[in-house]
Formats: structure tokens, C-alpha cells, sequence
């Protein structure tokens, strides 16, 4: 059965949905700000290509019960997994991709991605290796128009509850480049930030899948709790 939610023209749907997840952000903020307990829920995303878009599954639980503990929030414990094309993707105001290899979005994919991303919510994409080319490949797919733009240190996402005065930290070493953070912008939103150069979500897993020391899955979870921060307040 054709999928009329990703057809260009078709606009009821994607009201619909931003409407719920307007919901979401409300019922989000109304729990930080309240203490009251409105549980929203992040997602991984599934996409297909080849590339392991399982990546790292320790990753967002992890994330989840240090922003909960350290900022307060109230987000589910366990994240979902939503498909690039499907219409639950407008239930999660964010949405984390990762992995090493390949990565294709249908055309289908790329228009429900970009109405999602128009209507209000956000992709974080980590590179964990093997996957810049990519991405970037597919996200013009999504977005012609728009370019990926560094982010300076002085980015307010590098200054939410904690500070990085260097901008992203570096969590593994591979080619021996320097930690990079882009965003995409439709105005003045950012709508997707991507990590480069970083692993900041390995640095989110469990201690023993990495061997990573305590200090560093810690600058790892801070700086993750600061891009959670920044999309629930920008």
C-alpha cells in the first residue's frame, strides 16, 4: 500500500503528528520545570545501506539515566527504534543515528525525514567511524538547499549546564584529526547536529565495552546531556 504521509503534498498528517509532538515538548518541559512526571521518549534511528545503525546499544540508556539523574529530566528509560520513513518518527522530539558504514535513505525516507525535521524535531547523527561520507551524502538528499556549518566553542550547545571552553571532546582517536560538531539550520533552528571526529556515544556505553577510564565516558555523558539540554531549549 502506497504510503500517502511521505507524498509532498500530503499535509494533514504531518500537522497531525507535529501537533503531537508539540504535546511531547510541553508535557517534557512542563516535568523539568514542575518536578511533575511526564515521561518522553528519544528514539534510535533504523535506516538501511548496510550500515550498523545498532551501533552502540548501551548508548542512549546510559544517556537517559545520567540526564535524568543530573538535569532532572524525565524521559523514558528505554529509547525506541523508529525506521527513517516511518510516520512514528513524529512521536520522539529527538531522534540519535550512529554507526560505521553505509547509509541510503529512499526518496520516500528523505521526505518524511525533512518534514519531521521541519516540524520540529531533531537528529543527532555520531559519527562512530566510517560513516561521514555517507551521511553526507544523504542528508543533501533531505536538504539540497542547506549546508552543514561548524559550530564555534562558543556555541551555546557547548555551554548548557556544563561548559566546554574547546567545543566537543575528543573520546577515541582514529586518523588523529580534531572533534568536529556541525549543525543544520532552517533559520535560527538548528535541526540536526552532527559529531565528527569525536565517538561521543561510545564514550556513553557500558565501561566494558570500550575499557573507557570513568573521567572520560564522563566528559562523554556531560556533553551528551548538554546536546539533550540545548534541543529541549533552543
Amino acid at each position: 500500500m502506497e504510503n500517502l504521509f511521505l507524498k509532498p503534498g500530503i499535509v494533514n498528517f504531518a500537522k497531525i503528528y507535529m501537533m503531537r509532538m508539540l504535546i511531547l515538548f510541553f508535557l517534557f518541559c512542563s516535568g523539568m520545570t514542575s518536578g511533575q512526571s511526564h515521561p518522553v521518549r528519544i528514539a534510535l534511528l533504523k535506516y538501511g545501506g548496510g550500515g550498523d545503525w545498532y551501533a552502540d546499544p548501551t548508548a542512549l540508556p546510559n544517556l537517559i539515566s545520567f540526564c535524568n539523574a543530573q538535569l532532572k529530566t524525565t524521559i523514558h528509560a528505554e529509547p525506541a527504534t523508529v525506521e527513517v520513513g516511518s510516520p512514528e518518527i513524529f512521536n520522539f522530539p529527538m531522534v540519535h543515528m550512529t554507526g560505521h558504514g553505509n547509509i541510503v535513505f529512499s526518496e520516500y525516507e528523505a521526505i518524511n525525514l525533512r518534514n519531521y525535521l521541519e516540524a520540529g524535531g531533531f537528529l543527532h547523527v555520531d559519527d562512530n567511524y566510517g560513516l561521514d561520507e555517507y551521511f553526507r551524502r544523504e542528508i543533501k538528499k533531505v536538504f539540497p538547499e542547506y549546508e552543514l556549518v561548524e559550530l564555534p566553542p562558543s556555541h551555546p550547545l557547548f555551554h548548557q549546564k556544563y561548559s566546554f571552553e574547546n567545543g566537543l571532546p575528543k573520546i577515541h582517536e582514529h586518523n588523529n584529526e580534531p572533534p568536529q560538531a556541525f549543525g543544520l539550520f532552517i533559520e535560527d533552528r538548528m535541526v540536526c547536529l552532527y559529531t565528527h571526529e569525536s565517538d561521543i556515544s561510545d564514550g556513553w556505553e557500558d565501561e566494558a565495552v570500550h575499557n573507557n577510564p570513568a573521567n572520560v565516558r564522563e566528559i562523554a555523558l556531560k556533553m551528551g546531556a548538554n546536546i539533550l539540554s540545548f534541543v529541549f531549549n533552543q
